[in-house]
Formats: structure tokens, sequence, C-alpha cells
């Protein structure tokens, strides 16, 4: 009687091509050193039992774990999950590094970290010990963190960093978030803006800096005052609320803003509601993010919309190749971009025309 497939081991593959268990490891993390006419058998053995390989057996194989570990804050995903204002940030990352994984047969592994711990090193020494990942991904702001930093160095583990641009070992990747802000704030004023006020995210992330920069070159370039167009949040819906009230409440009205982040954004678009002001028609709104919760509000918003799957997917695979073996940089000199797009929505019109843009 066959065997379910999964009762199916790599003995009793072995056993059916007549090789050893380590030959059909071999073939499993495809290795070159099997015979062609072996690798054939043992592979039509694999398909006759329906086996499907476990990460323990590819482990037997050789130095790989075939385990991806990524990082990210647990405050701030935690409390996304308690009060469930929606995690699209992180199911993004998940569904890039896990389609990135999966080809090469590798599994993603997901701990929240909190940075600011005094243990934060304990922690992940005891994930690492726990899973011998064979590379990490490290999302704001422990991209940034020089304590973990400086401990996968000393552990020699290939790390891939998101949303940082610096000397520091690893692979980096961002999504251009200075273009990003340029690129609303240039179309903003396209449509005649000039007082284009904006909510920057909290200054514990690089990316903050980043879209503060993007837009103060624009407004400068354009020849704009932006005196008291700053405002800063922590990417919170509440510091949202606080930052467009400041702005709403300066002498010369603001006709437009750009929100660092949907939640922000969302408050902004309250805040304006509750003063009487419509959208577009008296504010244009520009957000970061495009999570579903900004393209269901009243009126869809205008907004960044970041890469962060490609991001990922990116991440995962050359933290594979470098485990590969493929030369890697052990201090990156300038980050992979993957450029972030504006997309057109209802939120954004010309000065007191209440027809949008959209595209």
């Amino acid at each position: 009687m066959a065997k379910r497939k999964g009762s199916v081991t790599i003995r009793h593959v072995a056993e059916d091509a007549g090789v050893s268990h380590q030959t059909v490891s071999r073939v499993i993390n495809k290795q070159p050193n099997v015979r062609p006419a072996v690798k054939d058998k043992v592979l039509r053995s694999i398909e006759k039992l329906g086996y499907v390989p476990s990460i323990a057996a590819q482990r037997m194989g050789g130095s790989r774990s075939y385990l991806i570990l990524a990082l990210n804050d647990r405050t701030r995903t935690i409390e996304d999950w308690q009060l469930r204002q929606g995690t699209d940030w992180i199911d993004q990352m998940l569904y890039g590094a896990v389609m990135g994984g999966e080809p090469s047969g590798y599994r993603l592994v997901v701990e929240l970290i909190d940075t600011h711990a005094d243990h934060v090193e304990r922690e992940i020494s005891a994930a690492l010990a726990a899973l011998s990942p064979d590379g990490v991904i490290l999302t704001p702001p422990h991209s940034q963190n020089n304590k973990i930093l400086d401990l996968l160095e000393d552990r020699e583990i290939a790390v891939a960093r998101i949303g940082v641009d610096d000397d520091r070992p690893g692979i980096m990747l961002t999504m251009d978030d200075e273009r990003a802000a340029r690129l609303a704030t240039e179309h903003l004023a396209e449509l005649g803006h000039r007082s284009i006020g904006f909510i920057a995210g909290s200054p514990e992330y690089a990316i903050s800096s980043w879209r503060v920069d993007g837009w103060r070159k624009a407004m400068e370039s354009l020849g704009f005052e932006h005196g008291g167009l700053l405002e800063w949040g922590d990417f919170s819906a509440e510091s949202g609320h606080a930052a467009a009230g400041r702005l709403f409440d300066r002498g010369e009205r603001v006709t437009a803003i750009i929100a660092s982040n949907d939640q922000m954004a969302l408050a902004t678009l309250r805040e304006a509601n509750a003063r009487g002001l419509a959208v577009p028609r008296d504010l244009s709104l520009v957000s970061f993010d495009d999570t579903p919760m900004v393209r269901l509000a009243v009126p869809p918003l205008t907004a960044i919309d970041q890469p962060i799957a490609e991001v990922s997917a990116e991440a995962i695979r050359l933290l594979i190749e470098a485990k590969a073996g493929k030369p890697q940089k052990s201090k990156s000199t300038e980050p992979i971009v993957i450029p972030a797009r504006l997309t057109l929505r209802h939120s954004t019109a010309a000065p007191g025309n209440a027809v949008p843009q959209e595209s």
C-alpha cells in the first residue's frame, strides 16, 4: 500500500532510489556533486512517493537552515493589532518575503522585538540560537539599531536593512522616500498650490527626515515659502490630529497637506471635516503608504504607494544569494533603490476646485 505523503521520509526516497539519504539531501539542496543519472533517479522517486522535503531534511545536506528571520518593531505592531487599525505595511512585507523565499525552499520567521529594551540583545540572541537563520531582515527602526547590527556582525549573519543609507554592514534597501515626497509636493504645485503643509513621522526613523528633506527641497526649488508649514507627528492618528490642527490654526491657511503615513492622513481628513473644510475643494491631501483604508476613505486619497513587497522580496533574494556564496560587499556603499509611486485619486485638486485629479 502506498504511503501517505505526510509519512514519506527522506529515507523512503533513498531506499526507493537505491542511494544513500545523504545523496537525496544533496539533490534536495541542489548541490552540484551529484551525477545527472543519480539525480534523475532521486527526482523520480520523490515524484513517485509524493515526498515533500522538510526543513530538517534540507538541513541535513549542508550548513543552511533554510530560514530567514525578520525582526519587526514590537510596540508599534502590537498596538496596531490591538486597536485593529490595520497592518498593511507588515502584510506587504510578509507577502514579499514569503513569496521571495518560496522558490528556493526558504521559510520566513517573524520576531517582534522592542528596539528600546535593555534586553534586546538577549532576545535576539535567543532567537538566533533557536533558529540559526541564514539571514536576517531588519525593518525600521531596527535597521538603525547599532546594538542589533553589532550582534549580527559578530555572529557573521547576513543582514538586509530596509529604510537606511549609512556605512554600517549589510544589504541596504530603500524606497527613495526623499524623491517620493518631492513627487507629492510637485504634484500639488502643478495643481496650483503654494501653501503646502507637511506632517512628518517620528524622528526616530531615518525615512521621516528623508521625506521632510524631499518636501523642503521641492518647496525651495519652486520658490515657495515653507516656514511654519512643517509639523512633526509619530505616525499615530492622535499625532496626526494634533499636527493638522496646528497647521489649520496658523495665520495663513494651508491649501494642501502631505502626511507621512495613512493614519496621520486620515486624522487630517477628519480634522478638516470637523472644521468645515471639504477635501479637495478647500484642502488637497496626500498620504504615504497607500493602504486599503485610504482607498476606501471619502474621498479616496491620493497617496505615495510604497513597494514594500518588492523591497522585502529583493531583500530575501539577496540574503539567499549571500548564503549560497555569491560575492557580497561587507559594507554597501549605496542602497538598492526600489522607487515608490504616486497614485492619484479624489483628494487632490486645484485650490477651490471640487473637480479631483485621478489616474
